[in-house]
């Protein structure tokens, strides 16, 4: 499809400074169309996104109850360990650093089997009103 508009970076004086000399370091978390326990996610649903990104700080050794989520989700510890627990025994561990694809309409519960508190990013592929998780 062709377009008569130019592209935003292609209009004069928008793109004229010379780039920085230094470049900023990028490392792709991870790319994919599963959870952590290989179940597909689900399709898109129809309508307008809500995204929503919480922080979460699990104090040492704290259980959550078994909940689901309705929504695609995903995030990244940056302090300590989270082990989730799927209902049927399956663990996943994730370390300080790395990144997770949470179950969609599984029912599991996170633990802080750590010494120290962990703190987890989370980022929601949500509608507007659409619980992000819901306790059994």
């Amino acid at each position: 499809m062709e377009t008569d508009k130019k592209s935003p970076c292609l209009q004069p004086g928008y793109n004229d400074e010379e780039p920085a000399t230094q470049q900023v370091a990028t490392t792709e978390l991870f790319r994919t169309s599963r959870s952590w326990d290989g179940a597909e996610l689900p399709d898109y649903p129809v309508g307008r996104p809500e995204l929503v990104a919480m922080k979460y700080v699990f104090p040492a050794g704290v259980k959550l109850a078994l909940h689901h989520h309705e929504v695609m989700n995903f995030g990244i510890l940056v302090q300590g360990e989270l082990t989730i627990v799927a209902h049927d025994g399956r663990e996943k561990t994730v370390h300080a650093g790395e990144a997770v694809v949470e179950m969609v309409g599984t029912v599991h519960h996170g633990e802080n089997r750590g010494t120290e508190p962990a703190v987890l990013y989370m980022f929601y592929n949500a509608q507007k009103g659409q619980p992000l998780s819901v306790n059994c």
